[in-house]
């Protein structure tokens, strides 16, 4: 049988929209944008299972959550994702590329910005766990196969023990907190902010490359200058000689 440790005291830690089930799980799961049988998928063996709607709030109490518990090293990804926020895409970045300056790299997501969670937590959660993806699958049966699949091969808990990282809910902003449950802007919005700082990304990559080009001109022009100082002075030099 797998080692196993015991989570942080009280966990899971963060309040949200989830389920618990068997805390000695190797398995979380996330329903991303549908909300499935998600009771019924935790008593299928899941340690915990829930919604994640946001790319930032909502991306840091799942990470939360898992890193206060070595015993979860697979989390599987499934339902649909999350139009605007794209909170499944931004996750996967995460956990490949980390973050840096605040921002999730790689994140397509309106607001991918990372507030709570430090890089010693975000590396947690990355040498933590394994991230399965069948996203888009709102197939009970098949999301319960692959959680008896992954128990199979459960690795034991992480070497390190439970680690807490303590999240702070902004008033307002990007999502807002009704119940435990985060309330992500409408989708329509979050497509209108994403477009809206990569046109900003365009405008300051325009002026750079303005920038560059006047550069490059202003080197031309004092290229030829300096060629035709040199070639008047060689002439002077070869009538006085």
């Amino acid at each position: 049988m797998a080692d196993k440790k015991s989570p942080a005291s009280g966990w899971p830690l963060v309040k949200g929209d989830f389920h618990t089930g068997d805390a000695n799980s190797p398995v979380a799961v996330i329903t991303m944008g549908s909300h499935l049988d998600e009771q019924g998928i935790c008593d299928a063996g899941a340690a915990m299972c829930g919604s994640c709607k946001t790319e930032n709030l909502g991306l840091e109490k799942v990470i939360a959550n898992y890193i206060a518990n070595p015993n979860i090293r697979f989390v599987l990804l499934c339902g649909t994702e999350v139009k605007g926020h794209l909170s499944a895409q931004s996750l996967i970045a995460l956990h490949k590329s980390g973050v840096k300056d605040g921002r999730i790299v790689g994140a397509e997501g309106a607001i991918p910005f990372i507030e709570n969670l430090n890089d010693a937590a975000i590396k947690r959660f990355q040498e933590q766990v394994s991230i399965v993806n069948i996203m888009e699958s709102e197939d009970l049966s098949a999301i319960k196969a692959k959680i008896s699949e992954l128990k199979a091969k459960d690795p034991g808990a992480f070497a390190a023990d439970a680690m807490v990282v303590e999240v702070k809910e902004a008033a307002g902003g990007s999502g807002e907190e009704a119940g435990g449950e985060v309330r992500p802007i409408s989708g329509e919005m979050a497509i209108i902010t994403t477009r809206i700082k990569i046109i900003e990304k365009m405008v300051t990559d325009i002026g750079y490359r303005d920038r560059f080009a006047a550069g490059v001109y202003a080197g031309k022009i004092e290229g030829v200058m300096i060629g035709l100082i040199v070639s008047f002075t060689l002439i002077g030099f070869i009538w006085m000689g």
